[in-house]
């Protein structure tokens, strides 16, 4: 019994002791506070203004399929009125001479652009580069000079459940700060509406009017551009997305370059996710990279050596597992950077550089002439550029209308619409384009591609 008591009260003394309760002496030790990180950033988020003319109706019957016909009985009567239309949204500002980033659909189509900083002055706005794709835009603030700007976080460090802030001005209520963390990364989607993206998921609050605004660390750094949630009622559910910091910054780069338009690298490949089973067919280990399905003979990838089939696993050291993740890390290095490209063939690893270009233009149009009923339509060949831009497959052939003019007016072709056939004979290029629209005759059957649908089209008279 002795020795039993003995070892309790070993046991006993080997427990740890309680910590005295404390009684804290100082408002540091009882507060957490992100007012510091506020006072920093805030000056430098913006709320924006835009203004767009759109036509209306006068006659509210205007549009109805009875009523209409007794409501147009001259020049002006039931035709559209100008109508102002307000979109507003957030920015913020990068540089201190005037040079802003919102969303593009916060300022698209707007004709007046008023940016209100959080002290109260307000500035006119110009839009010197956009881009619907990425929904970014980036505005000159005119005769702006010493303002305070947010300085560029590295969205490459940003991990899951760090700390962030939305700054920005949700509904029109003026600038309210929203906190979480990074809930997500390498999210591929978006709104097809705004195009499809690369994004950071938080669940920091995000609702209208907070599109275009800062995402921050802790440490007042912008981390990315907030511009959509998910949401079925249109508030805040807990899941926005942000544009990392690392695009925005090549976005100014090329505004302050003087680019009309953002240029993105052209990789001319095309690939797929790789899923367990093609993993498994493929001899790898798990589920990872995107497959090489098609090149295009001036592909950059294809001058590095990668051919069909090789599976690129990561581009400058960083994981690509999604089409939008290469786009991503693409975008991020520009045209003119040179991508550190590693992959796999035949179940060997390897790695090559790739110098990223711009895609390359065809050049070459076509106006057919007098004579035809085809007669001002002007096409371009299908050029690498071409294809981009239309975001037609590197297998496509056929040309692009480009132009409707004179009497091809009346046969419905839109410009974007790639001709395929003209009277059963396949149209790959411009010259057996030109030589199809030369042989006259009354009779016309041309096929097209509009919107991904193939189209036919006859007409008839010369």
């Amino acid at each position: 019994m002795r020795a039993a008591g003995r070892l309790c009260l070993l046991v006993l003394l080997a427990l740890p002791l309680p910590l005295a309760a404390k009684v804290p002496t100082a408002p540091a030790e009882i507060a957490l506070s992100f007012a510091p990180v506020v006072k920093s950033a805030a000056p430098a988020v913006v709320s924006i203004f835009a203004s767009r003319i759109v036509a209306e109706r006068v006659s509210p019957f205007a549009n109805d399929p009875f009523f209409s016909q007794f409501f147009d009985f001259g020049p002006g009567f039931g035709s559209r009125a100008p109508r102002v239309e307000n979109a507003l949204g957030s920015g913020v500002i990068l540089r201190g001479d005037g040079i802003v980033v919102t969303n593009n659909h916060v300022i698209d189509g707007a004709e007046d652009i008023r940016v209100v900083l959080a002290d109260g002055r307000e500035f006119a706005g110009e839009v010197i580069l956009s881009d619907a794709g990425t929904d970014l835009a980036v505005i000159r603030l005119a005769g702006a000079a010493d303002l305070p700007a947010l300085p560029l976080a590295n969205s490459d460090l940003a991990e899951v459940g760090d700390l962030v802030l939305a700054i920005g001005n949700p509904f029109g209520v003026g600038q309210t700060v929203t906190s979480g963390i990074v809930s997500a990364l390498a999210r591929a989607g978006g709104d097809p509406a705004r195009g499809q993206g690369y994004f950071i998921q938080t669940d920091a609050p995000i609702n209208p009017g907070n599109s275009g605004g800062a995402l921050v660390d802790t440490s007042g750094r912008l981390l990315g551009i907030n511009t959509l949630i998910l949401s079925r009622s249109g508030g805040s559910n807990g899941i926005g997305f942000a544009i990392p910091s690392n695009l925005v910054g090549q976005y100014v780069a090329q505004a302050e370059a003087g680019a009309g338009r953002f240029v993105r690298p052209w990789s001319g490949i095309e690939v797929q996710r790789v899923d367990a089973d093609m993993a498994e067919a493929l001899g790898l280990g798990r589920p990872e990279g995107v497959l090489i399905r098609q090149l295009h003979p001036a592909s950059p990838f294809a001058r590095a050596g990668l051919r069909t089939g090789d599976v690129v696993t990561g581009i400058g050291g960083h994981a690509v597992n999604s089409p939008a993740e290469l786009d991503y890390r693409l975008a991020v290095l520009g045209p003119d950077g040179t991508a550190s490209v590693r992959y796999r063939r035949e179940g060997r690893e390897a790695s090559v550089d790739v110098a990223l270009i711009a895609a390359p233009e065809a050049g070459g149009t076509v106006t057919v002439g007098p004579g035809s009923r085809l007669s001002g339509l002007t096409v371009a060949a299908l050029g690498p550029g071409l294809l981009d831009q239309l975001g037609l497959p590197l297998s496509a052939t056929g040309v692009a209308v480009t132009g409707v003019a004179g009497p091809a007016r009346t046969t419905g072709f839109r410009p974007g619409d790639i001709v395929v056939a003209i009277n059963g004979t396949a149209i790959r290029d411009l010259e057996e384009f030109d030589a199809a629209t030369r042989g006259g005759g009354r009779n016309w059957s041309v096929e097209f591609l509009r919107g991904g649908q193939r189209v036919r089209l006859r007409l008839s008279g010369g």
